[in-house]
């Protein structure tokens, strides 16, 4: 009797297992899906630049070195004005003094005493006006300014930034979202299934590229840019 309880008992949790297994087998296969990503790209134009004019002059005497760096200021901000930005729009940063003779790992002492460096940095929305006085800043090297292109702001050409992103950004994941559907809508028509509601969306990472996009070419340096988004987003599949 016990022999026939304990065959019952085992055949009854075999068909209980059959039965949960067949529906999670069930239950998986009603939850079809299809993932699919919409790219959305908008061109737009740097609406800020950055433009630091730093050079450097060097004398044995402290007073002579203050005396051309105070030359070269001027120099800067008379080309600045010139070329219609308006010099609210530079400051003074970043000045540095060097003295050789208080530097002790220093082997050559031959050249001059004293070195200064000096950075005028230009930030202005008026991005086309930046552009065409950068163009003309070999004027600055004629009147004997010595420009230098190291520190800390990298190159010494201007650096665009654009700063409308929030504005852009309903407009963007709008259109890369239709892109989405569009491209899942057509998956469903190849594969005989109607494009049901969304599982799940990931907007994805807004980025701003350069418009030319060539090794070395950097986005900072180019006015003309792209912005950016791969939405990712998972419908049912009915």
């Amino acid at each position: 009797m016990q022999t026939i309880a304990a065959v019952v008992l085992s055949v009854g949790i075999a068909l209980g297992g059959l039965f949960v297994g067949f529906g999670f087998a069930r239950g998986r296969a009603t939850e079809r899906f299809v993932e699919v990503k919409g790219l959305s790209e908008k061109p737009v134009k740097a609406n800020l630049a950055l433009w630091p004019l730093r050079f450097v002059v060097s004398a044995n005497e402290l007073a002579g070195a203050q005396g051309q760096a105070a030359s070269a200021t001027n120099e800067v901000l008379a080309f600045v004005k010139r070329h219609g930005i308006d010099p609210s729009a530079a400051e003074l940063q970043n000045l540095q003094v060097t003295d050789s003779m208080t530097e002790m790992y220093r082997q050559d002492r031959s050249g001059p005493r004293f070195v200064i460096t000096q950075t005028v940095m230009v930030r202005s929305a008026d991005v086309d006006t930046v552009i065409r006085a950068s163009q003309r800043v070999s004027e600055l090297v004629a009147a004997g300014v010595v420009l230098s292109s190291s520190g800390e702001f990298g190159g010494a050409g201007p650096t665009y930034l654009f700063t409308g992103l929030n504005d852009l950004k309903p407009a963007i994941i709008a259109e890369a979202t239709a892109n989405a559907r569009q491209a899942a809508e057509q998956f469903a028509r190849d594969s005989g299934s109607s494009l049901g509601g969304i599982k799940q969306a990931n907007q994805g990472v807004f980025v701003i590229l350069p418009r030319d996009q060539a090794p070395g070419v950097s986005e900072g340096t180019q006015p003309q840019k792209i912005v950016r988004v791969v939405s990712t987003v998972q419908y049912f599949l009915d």
